[in-house]
């Protein structure tokens, strides 16, 4: 039994007329009745009565083509998945993202992906980039959004956003008046820091300017999360330097101040770390992951 023959007999039973049904199905009408007798001696049983003047579906005819019908909408969805799979439009993703990610791009991405493939289901973890780079090659994780640099050459990164640099003070801060505040005046403050081996881009760069502005930070205390980086400001435990995003994390009695002296270009390259990258695998095959990639390349066109 092949599909053509299913499709026959559904045609024929709902035209119950051989010349209309072959008309429909573009064949000759001899070749279609001898299709379905064909069918029928394969099934054991009659499909249709015929007569001169009509035909009408036998009582086990009527069966079969219900059932046969629901076989073809089964078919015709299993099509329809597949083709949607191929093109990348469903399935599930797991996405990690660096803390800071949540206050610029990472809403900006879901929106964007969603609006394109609303049957993907993406399950997101807040980790760091060394978290991420362990999840990418356990397998955990399908795409990650993290600081760079990255060196291992397993993995694709691509430099999506881009952002300035300010300073994050306690509100009772003596410079939090200020509209602007100069790198050196807080050459004897307590500053707090991501633990390099977590984020050694936006760490080294931070040291780097400070060098520039001629002292090394002290620091008072080392935290893995934004959040936390910014709490610990606001309990006027130090002073901290922190994306430009930053700014839409609300929190009471921290003040953010944009750094006087112009930070020098290279602060702005991807290898230096005051990005934000994506992150996969070089060998990935999968098309909803490969969909992911190519929106958010599209996307960050436009940031």
């Amino acid at each position: 039994m092949e599909l053509r023959h299913l499709r026959y007999f559904v045609t024929l039973a709902e035209e119950l007329h051989f010349g209309r049904a072959a008309e429909r199905l573009h064949i000759a009408q001899p070749p279609l009745s001898q299709q379905i007798r064909q069918l029928e001696g394969e099934l054991g049983f009659e499909l249709f009565h015929r007569t001169k003047r009509k035909v009408q579906l036998t009582e086990a005819g009527q069966v079969f083509l219900s059932e046969v019908q629901q076989i073809i909408r089964q078919l015709q969805q299993a099509i329809q998945v597949g083709r949607q799979t191929s093109r990348g439009e469903i399935g599930q993703l797991v996405v990690g993202f660096v803390s800071s990610a949540a206050y610029n791009i990472l809403p900006i991405i879901l929106r964007t992906f969603r609006s394109y493939v609303p049957g993907v289901n993406i399950e997101l973890h807040e980790l760091t980039t060394d978290q991420q780079l362990e999840w990418l090659r356990e397998g955990r994780m399908d795409v990650g959004l993290l600081r760079p640099p990255i060196e291992e050459n397993r993995f694709n990164c691509e430099t999506i956003f881009q952002e300035s640099l300010m300073v994050a003070l306690p509100e009772a801060h003596l410079l939090a008046s200020q509209s602007n505040v100069c790198l050196t005046s807080l050459a004897n403050e307590p500053f707090i820091l991501f633990p390099r081996i977590l984020a050694p881009g936006l760490y080294d760069l931070i040291i780097s300017l400070c060098q520039q502005a001629g002292f090394s930070p002290k620091v008072a205390q080392e935290a893995i999360q934004m959040q936390t980086i910014v709490s610990l400001v606001a309990a006027e435990m130090g002073v901290a330097i922190v994306p430009a995003s930053l700014q839409n994390l609300q929190r009471i009695g921290v003040v953010y101040k944009t750094l006087q002296e112009p930070i020098p270009k290279v602060a702005f390259v991807a290898d230096v770390g005051a990005a934000i990258a994506m992150i996969w695998r070089n060998n990935e095959t999968s098309p909803t992951v490969l969909k992911l990639v190519e929106i958010v390349k599209q996307a960050a066109q436009q940031w």
